[in-house]
């Protein structure tokens, strides 16, 4: 009912067909440029050959003929200009036009983003670190802490306690009297001597203990 009152309503001209639909005008234009500009040649030609034969009325015909093919090539130029410049403007547009479409689709995307990461949801998910954090410091710190009888122990007791060893241990090295290590005897080899015969050697032995004998008369 509403389209039999208001009529259908009009398709959106599509960018890329429209540029189509310019380009082949564009080319028509060009072809119709170059006959006429064929034709312009001709009638100078006609124009020259008709003068050498005197025939001056006939030679200003093909001059006229030939201005007015000029004038439509001026305005076929006009009309090449004006689609040049509308096709300029047409893709302008459409750059835009794909510019802005694309912003708006990153838009929706953002806002499709950020309404699922609500601002509330984040600032509940921070706290919920926050506290498990906060609870898993209090477990670490539960389960060092001393239990059973050390838990009764007086930190500064046993600190004081082990100040009076070390000062114990301490007293004792300075007390205890210096030690000299024992002089080991020095063996001096003797020099080799050739070797002495039987009777000189018990002649020796025989010094020697009545030496002895003498000191323990003494």
């Amino acid at each position: 009912m509403l389209g039999r009152l208001f009529g259908k309503p009009k398709e959106q001209p599509n960018a890329l067909a429209t540029l189509d639909k310019l380009n082949e005008t564009l080319e028509m234009l060009e072809k119709k440029e170059k006959v006429l500009l064929k034709k312009m040649a001709t009638e100078v030609e006609k124009a020259k050959e008709f003068t050498k034969v005197k025939n001056k009325r006939a030679a200003i015909q093909c001059l006229k003929r030939k201005r007015l093919y000029e004038q439509e090539v001026e305005q076929l130029g006009n009309f090449q200009l004006r689609i040049h410049d509308q096709m300029i403007m047409l893709e302008g547009a459409k750059a835009t036009t794909e510019t802005v479409d694309a912003m708006r689709v990153g838009t929706a995307a953002l806002k499709a983003l950020q309404k699922a990461t609500n601002i509330d949801d984040v600032d509940k998910t921070l706290s919920e670190i926050n506290e498990q954090t906060e609870n898993m410091k209090q477990i670490q710190e539960a389960l060092s802490a001393p239990v059973g009888p050390a838990i009764d122990f007086d930190e500064d007791e046993l600190e004081a306690e082990l100040e009076e060893l070390e000062g114990a241990e301490l007293e004792e090295q300075l007390l205890q009297p210096a030690t000299t290590a024992p002089l080991l005897p020095v063996h001096v080899p003797a020099s080799p001597s050739p070797t002495r015969p039987a009777d000189q050697k018990n002649t020796t032995e025989e010094d020697e203990l009545a030496t002895l004998q003498a000191e323990m008369a003494m």
